[in-house]
């Protein structure tokens, strides 16, 4: 089947992306033979829209660094930021405002306009706690040096799955990230103006991961999604929301067979429009 590609206006609103962009594996079937490896950024952020940095998780990093990874990106191109594990792993979310502000100001700016959504994930153990995610939300930047900063929220635990989870995360405007992975919750409610996935079901003996169906139904649900539709097919702790303003769209292929991500990525995206 030939990919079916969507209208530019829709299109240009859907980003596919992978997670990293250092991953030994990839040499052999992503990254041209005899790349050379402080070269993969350039070239991978010219195959993809997005990608995914999970190096923050593990610590912020200097200015300077966010600054060469933006000068090596195209002008279209956006990074989503895993927020560290020292700022989510606290026990108190609500009272981790010094974690977050050092975080986001500190050197964020370099990123400029390749700064995309920032994903704070939550550990598996950490249940819902009504006041103490109003708390963390409330304190989340809502801008860094006049551009408007996106969060998005990934939770982990079943107790998220509940109607007042929704609420408060609509109320504070912050996206909930979906994902098809089992072992995780998905939330598939519309709780913010943009929309982020992590699909985690490559399989290792599929070319592109996912086979060609699913990625033809992920193609679909991207433009649903894009044109500012909820989807009711898809789990929800929530009322299915009504039509709605169009959306950015941010699918990250994650995990599962990793060697595979780059290509389940661009058989999407080759699905939607040109990169």
């Amino acid at each position: 089947m030939s990919p079916v590609r969507t209208d530019p206006a829709l299109a240009s609103r859907i980003r596919a992306g992978i997670g990293g962009w250092t991953f030994a594996p990839w040499r052999n079937n992503f990254y041209p033979a005899g790349l050379v490896q402080r070269r993969e950024l350039e070239y991978a952020s010219r195959q993809l829209r997005a990608i995914e940095i999970n190096g923050t998780f593990y610590g912020a990093q200097k200015p300077a660094t966010y600054a060469k990874w933006a000068a090596e990106t195209p002008e279209d191109f956006v990074f989503a930021l895993k927020a560290p594990r020292y700022v989510v792993e606290s026990k108190r979310l609500a009272g981790a405002s010094k974690g977050v502000d050092a975080f986001v100001f500190g050197g964020l700016e370099e990123m400029g306009e390749r700064l995309g959504p920032i994903n704070w994930q939550m550990a598996p153990s950490r249940a819902f706690d009504a006041d103490d995610i109003a708390g963390f939300l409330d304190a989340l930047p809502r801008e860094l040096n006049g551009r408007p900063l996106r969060h998005v929220l990934e939770v982990r635990h079943r107790s998220f799955l509940s109607e007042r989870y929704v609420e408060l995360a609509r109320d504070h405007g912050v996206p909930t990230v979906f994902t098809d992975a089992s072992k995780y919750p998905s939330l598939a409610d519309l709780t913010g103006d943009f929309v982020y996935a992590r699909l985690m079901r490559s399989a290792a003996d599929e070319p592109t991961g996912y086979p060609p169906a699913a990625l033809d139904t992920w193609a679909e649900r991207a433009r649903d999604w894009a044109s500012g539709k909820d989807l009711a097919e898809l789990p929800h702790a929530g009322a299915v929301l009504p039509d709605g303003a169009p959306r950015e769209v941010f699918i990250f292929f994650i995990s599962s067979a990793k060697e595979r991500n780059p290509a389940a990525a661009m058989a999407l995206q080759a699905r939607i429009g040109p990169v």
